[in-house]
């Protein structure tokens, strides 16, 4: 047997790959791109995915191990996920074997069998008779594999059947039970498309005209514009030429909601993947769209490394959310990598919001991307009246207008619902000695701790750090200690005190902890009713509410004066997603914003124009400064308990970049072959704006490059710099490619 390596991704942080002798025993034919195998790495054992065999290693002899196993005869990774793992970590700059890591399930990434994923199911027999039934519920049980062939035994379980009731029709020959992996249940059809208007008929036309090939699509809608409807009739389109379709959502709160209008559209089975699942059911999730049983995929961001063999179409609604790019480990964005995917397998990819990124609708207005504007809301709703409320020298209660109060009792008293927006959970962001002016702080950041009463503590939310409310000061011993401004929690008190007649709901991350109770309260709130609803920006992301008439906005001049250079941008975008749930159905709605600044002239803009004339706006200036989308940008992040130790790195990236540009600027020159704008601008490093957090400084590096290839190129010798340096073991440091958060 002639010798051979075999080259393998491992999930560390080293930013290359690793040669390893076969099993013993075992011949190169047995290896493919995509196989699981399970090695021997320092003191660890990990699971790895083959990249390739080769006849020679520059690993000596003696430093060469075996692996321990190989874990699969077939390929779990098809070559389609490999090559876009392999872009993704060279964007990034990132390790392979974490990115090929990020794109398993838990359970595969421990070395499971994907026959794990199987369960008891429950199979109708075929060329059975009608049967004579007895009892209600036998013959409700049998009606359901009249619908569909196969059922899992949990899901008849959920519905009320029992044991006895599967075993009577299984004697009678009716059904049979096995093991094998559950569909995805498919809900009796109770939904018809609907008429579209000539805006959406456009965009479904024009889009679908696209499908078989790469064609990228911004979907600007107003909120309530129809959005969803016009993706229910392109799925339509691409499961009847026998495609599966991938749609992301940006976070769990809006999944239960999609998932049963879609179900209710469509008889194929469609599957779910988001963080709310446990291991075996995202594996359960992933084989299913891996085989092609589930046709329709709707995710969160991770959801975009799921196998699909017969992609036809991706789907990202409200395409500007920030939660699509992640924050930590790989920071990768979702909806740029939603964009490689699908042209790499020449699919359209349509990309839905009312208030587009910057990024989105620059590259819509120069041209690069099909551009579809829906301005008109479907159906007899109308825009909702907006108007700036200035609390500068007003007297408040309860930290609302007297006018914006009145406005609240008059939709109350007409049976409809409003709705609060304050940003900030807890009951106050605050605790502070009147007498000292002593306020209480996290210990690990340099954050005020929040004040939370259900239950009682004091919470950092940047880092998790609790602890206990104080009776009296630390410093003075005084009790004269108080909350200062107010949270989610403080407003419902206060709410349910001045309308006592009127339920009021909470609706963060605190009240609503499971999906159970998320579904719960959403019920609750179209069961219809005059109540009042308390939220965070949960309440913000694209649901219906068709009885909110009102809607209250109290905390907008947060995003106004943001040190990061996006910070007008998500302002905008979160009040027009808040605005926009006022008024969707048949009864005319309205928006009051409270504000300190109504002679803001961009918040003015906004209100009188749009977020399309604000956004132009921003891009002008944007254009001036030479900030993205008018240039590519990085940032190099540090953080370690000794401050000196986090500067000190980055200020060796810094020496490092300028010499890296001055060699290369050097050898360009002497071949004649320099062009304008190949170098990188620099900026810092400084601290971040919460220089400390969870104990360890953070400083930062703003990398500014004209030409995308000349920022890759700086960035990759920068990281092979660092991963060199020695005396920076406590430092941790990490590059974000194209960051969303600049604070």
């Amino acid at each position: 047997m002639s010798f051979f390596v075999v080259t393998i991704a491992l999930p560390v942080p080293l930013r290359r790959n690793f040669d390893y002798l076969p099993v013993l025993g075992e011949s190169r034919e047995q290896y493919q791109p995509g196989q699981r195998i399970k090695a021997e790495f320092g003191r660890q054992l990990l699971t790895g995915i083959v990249i390739g065999t080769a006849d020679q290693t520059e690993v000596p002899a003696n430093k060469l191990k075996p692996l321990l196993e190989r874990l699969d005869d077939e390929p779990l990774v098809d070559s389609q996920t490999l090559t876009l793992c392999q872009w993704l970590a060279g964007y990034y700059h990132h390790s392979l074997g974490e990115v090929l890591e990020l794109a398993l399930p838990t359970m595969l990434r421990r070395g499971c069998d994907l026959t794990e994923a199987d369960e008891k199911v429950w199979l109708k027999q075929t060329n059975t008779s009608e049967p004579e039934l007895k009892g209600a519920k036998q013959q409700s049980l049998w009606q359901l594999f009249q619908q569909q062939m196969q059922w899992a035994h949990k899901e008849l379980t959920s519905r009320g059947y029992t044991l006895a009731q599967l075993k009577r029709l299984a004697e009678l020959d009716l059904i049979q039970e096995s093991e094998q992996l559950p569909l995805p249940a498919i809900a009796e059809q109770s939904s018809q498309p609907l008429p579209l208007n000539s805006e959406q008929q456009k965009a479904v036309d024009q889009i679908g005209s696209h499908l078989g090939s790469f064609k990228p699509c911004l979907l600007e809608g107003v909120t309530g514009s129809g959005k969803t409807e016009v993706y229910l009739q392109l799925i339509a389109k691409a499961l009847a030429d026998n495609k599966q379709v991938l749609v992301l959502v940006p976070e769990i709160g809006l999944t239960p909601q999609t998932v049963g209008r879609f179900r209710a559209r469509f008889d194929v089975p469609v599957a779910l993947l988001h963080s709310g699942l446990n291991d075996r059911e995202r594996l359960q999730g992933w084989r299913q769209c891996q085989e092609g049983k589930a046709r329709i995929l709707i995710g969160t961001r991770s959801a975009i490394f799921t196998p699909l063999p017969d992609l036809g179409l991706i789907i990202l609604d409200e395409e500007h959310d920030a939660s699509f790019k992640q924050q930590d480990g790989l920071r990768y964005s979702a909806r740029d990598f939603a964009l490689v995917r699908g042209s790499k397998a020449q699919v359209p990819v349509v990309l839905g919001s009312a208030t587009p990124a910057l990024e989105t609708l620059h590259n819509a207005l120069t041209g690069k991307y099909l551009h579809l504007k829906l301005l008109r809301r479907a159906g007899n709703a109308k825009p909702p009246a907006m108007k700036l409320h200035s609390i500068l020298h007003q007297p408040l209660t309860a930290g609302f207008a007297q006018p914006v109060l009145a406005k609240m009792q008059q939709h109350l008293q007409n049976g409809k619902q409003v709705l609060v927006f304050i940003n900030r959970r807890g009951f106050a962001p605050l605790l502070a000695c009147r007498q000292c002016g002593w306020m209480a702080e996290c210990r690990r950041c340099d954050a005020r701790l929040t004040l939370h009463q259900h239950p009682a503590h004091l919470h950092c939310h940047h880092c998790d750090f609790q602890q206990g409310i104080p009776g009296h000061c630390p410093s003075c011993h005084s009790a004269d200690i108080e909350p200062v401004g107010q949270g989610t929690e403080k407003v419902e008190q206060q709410l349910q005190d001045l309308f006592t007649g009127f339920p009021v709901r909470r609706v963060d991350r605190d009240s609503v902890r499971s999906k159970q109770a998320f579904d719960e309260l959403f019920d609750e709130i179209h069961n219809g009713g005059p109540c009042i609803l308390v939220g965070t920006q949960m309440l913000a992301k694209g649901h219906h509410f068709p009885d909110v008439t009102m809607v209250v906005v109290l905390d907008s001049d947060s995003g106004l004066f943001s040190a990061d250079f996006r910070g007008m941008e998500h302002s905008a975008q979160l009040i027009l997603q808040v605005a926009g749930r006022a008024g969707r159905a048949d009864s005319p709605g309205e928006v009051w914003i409270q504000t300190l600044y109504a002679d803001h002239p961009q918040l003015n803009l906004l209100l009188d124009s749009g977020y399309h004339a604000l956004a132009q706006s921003m891009l002008q200036e944007r254009n001036s400064q030479q900030l993205p989308p008018y240039s590519f940008m990085a940032l190099l992040r540090s953080e370690c308990e000794d401050r000196h130790q986090a500067q000190q790195l980055l200020q060796q990236a810094r020496g490092f970049i300028q010499e890296f540009q001055r060699q290369h600027h050097q050898q360009h020159d002497r071949q004649g072959l320099r062009l304008a704008h190949e170098g990188v601008n620099l900026m810092g490093p400084f601290p971040a704006i919460m220089e400390r957090r969870a104990g360890r400084f953070r400083q930062q590096l703003q990398i500014f490059a004209k030409e995308r290839a000349a920022l890759h190129r700086v960035a990759a010798a920068l990281v092979q710099f660092l991963e060199q340096q020695k005396g920076f073991h406590k430092v941790r440091w990490h590059l974000d490619i194209d960051p969303l958060d600049t604070l």
